[in-house]
Order: C-alpha cells, then structure tokens, then sequence
C-alpha cells in the first residue's frame, strides 16, 4: 500500500475541467493515525460542485487510457470558481472501508481490520491515512457499503433537530424532503415525536414519505400548494425550516406561510407581524438561480446559511461522540442506504454516468468503490 490511485480535480483559467486520476504515496500512520482501504464513497449532492464546478458536462470526454475527463467552462462562468482556479484539489468527503494498518497508539491499535467510516474531503481514493478521532467506527456486522454515508446525511439529519432544540423551536419544515437525508430525517422525527413538514415536487416522492409514515407531504407542483403548506405550518406550529433548493421563492413562500399562521388571531394594528421568531436555513443549493424574498412575513425573521461543520463545532466532544455513536448503532435502520449503485473509478468518470448522478433525482446512491477493478 505504498501507493494509492486518487481523484483530483482542476479547472484552469482558460476554462477546462480536467478529473484526473493520479498515483499517491500513502504515509506511514503515526502514533494516533490508521490507514483504511477504502471500499465505498457516496457520491453526495455537496460532492458534484468541487468535482465538476460549473463545467459543461453535456460535452465531456474521456481520455483513451480512462483516467482523465475533460469539460469545458464558459468564460463567463469562471468567476464563480476564482479561488480555486489552477490548483490540483482532492475530492471525496466522506467514504468508509476496512482499517489495514495502525500506528502505536492503543486507540490507533485497537480499530485494526475493523470497518470505519471517515470524513476527510479526499475519500475518492484507494488507501487514506486519517488521525482516529477523524472516523466512526463501527460495528462488527456492519459492511462498508452499509457504512459509507456515515456522516454528511445522519449528522445533518441529527444536526437538523438537535438545532430546533437549541433554538427554542418546537417543529421543522425541509425542502427536498424525499431525498436520502430526508427519508433519514423522518425516520428520526417519527421516533423522536417531532413535527414535520415535508415539501417535494411530484406525487410519487408525497407516496414515498407517506408509506414510510410522514404525516405532513406538500407538494409544491400542486394546485393546492400553498393551502396545504398553511394547514400543515398550522397544525405543527413551524418555526423553522431547512431549504435545500437555495435559490427561487420557496424560502419565501415558507416565512410569508409562517408568518400568515402566526398572525391569523392578531387583531388591531400588526405593522410587524408576529412576535415568534421565524427562521429558515439554507443548506444547499439545488437552484442556483437567486433566493427571492417577497416581504409579506412581519419583522421578526432570519434566513441564513447552515453547513453541518459549522455545526458540529458548536458541540462538546462528548456530544458529537453521543451522535457518531447513535449514526453506528442505527447505520442499517434510520440511516441506512436505500439503494446504491457501485462504481469503479472508470465507471465514475464516464460521461454518460455522470449525467445520471449529476441530475441529483431521488432516489438510491451513487458509490465510487475506489479498490472496485
């Protein structure tokens, strides 16, 4: 294991994407690291920006010898990617596999051939050194595959509810609710009493969350929308809410709808609205286009940005030890992987299976296997 075959990717200022695979020394662990033979790295939505920027994937091409594909960039777009132009950077979050060599430390020891799941932003790789505080480890029955989205998904999801505590809220709307995160984030409301408010856009996702027990699914292809989104805010008395869409009116529409269930008993003058704080994050950014605010939700709000590492550093060592133990006890039930699709490293850089999993539908996951021949 001296050497391992990685993922980079490049965008140059001329405006071309090059994902290339490259051979890389792997280090010899020190006293608190290990090195893990990696089997599974999920291909997330949070994935795709570093990976392809703002490339033009509809005119990829892949070298001959299949280790390099190249896109190219519009010029105008370039500027939306400034600080990372011409540098070789990793990609890759989070990926699990088997630990295959340790350092001296009894902690670093004791996970030899164990299954871990680690968070490292370089996971697109056949062999990675991380320090041991860096991983989850995980049980004995617990396979790599099953373990691969140990982190941005459960702990986001986790990290969703554990805010709406510590904020003072009492129930919580998401965006893009039928996604992997979101099926995860109903299973834990459902077990936990939360209110939730689930918003998708075709009736098939309002099925999927119903059968899994989702008592509150709006559509926002609906003729309805808006009405169903009011009695759902009334009747779980929402005051926060986690957008993965980013840009549109959706964020909008949810503060107004907020807002409109608070105030349905004021009477006399209300110039600024409801009293109870009203707040949405945005945690992703399916649409780029901008966020537009149509101001029909009082004085009393907020909309900000939420990025799960941000979060967590808020918490005490014991806490974030309480929720990555939670994510092994429960990796093969609240958060397990509905389905996945495993890809080697060729397969991966395909053009005709990027734009598969670039079109981030609902659905399974996309697993790049990097030890996969």
């Amino acid at each position: 294991m001296n050497k391992s075959k990685q993922l980079f990717t490049h965008i140059s200022s001329d405006g071309e994407l090059n994902i290339h695979l490259k051979d890389v020394d792997v280090p010899s662990p020190k006293a608190h690291e290990i090195v893990v033979k990696m089997q599974a790295s999920p291909i997330n939505p949070s994935d795709m920006w570093p990976m392809f920027g703002p490339a033009d994937l509809s005119k990829a091409q892949l070298s001959d010898d299949k280790t390099t594909l190249s896109a190219p960039i519009h010029k105008g777009m370039l500027g939306r990617v400034k600080s990372r132009l011409d540098q070789t950077l990793p990609i890759g979050n989070e990926g699990a596999g088997v630990v295959v060599a340790a350092g001296d430390s009894e902690q670093a020891q004791a996970l030899i051939g164990k299954t871990v799941a680690v968070l490292t932003g370089a996971c697109y790789t056949q062999y990675t050194c991380v320090p041991v505080q860096a991983c989850i480890a995980h049980h004995d029955d617990t396979t790599p595959l099953a373990a691969a989205s140990s982190f941005v998904n459960p702990l986001t999801a986790l990290g969703m509810v554990e805010t709406m505590r510590m904020e003072g809220h009492t129930a919580l709307v998401h965006t893009a609710a039928a996604s992997s995160l979101g099926i995860m984030l109903n299973k834990i409301c459902l077990a936990e009493g939360v209110q939730l408010v689930n918003i998708v856009r075709k009736q098939e996702q309002v099925d999927l969350l119903t059968k899994i027990g989702a008592k509150y699914v709006v559509n926002s292809s609906s003729d309805s929308y808006k009405k169903d989104l009011y009695k759902a805010i009334e009747a779980t008395g929402a005051t926060l809410a986690f957008d993965a869409i980013g840009g549109g009116e959706l964020a909008s529409d949810i503060l107004s709808t907020m807002e409109a269930v608070g105030s349905k008993d004021a009477t006399g003058f209300n110039t600024y609205g409801s009293t109870d704080n009203k707040q949405v994050y945005i945690y992703g950014g399916l649409d780029f286009s901008p966020t537009t605010l149509n101001r029909a939700f009082g004085m009393t709000w907020s909309i900000g940005g939420w990025l799960l590492m941000r979060f967590l550093g808020k918490l005490d060592a014991p806490k974030v030890a309480e929720l990555h133990k939670r994510v092994a006890d429960e990796i093969n039930t609240t958060f397990a992987i509905e389905s996945s699709v495993e890809l080697s490293f060729e397969e991966a850089l395909t053009p005709e299976i990027i734009a598969k999993y670039n079109a981030k539908s609902t659905g399974g996951k996309y697993i790049i296997n990097p030890n996969k021949a």
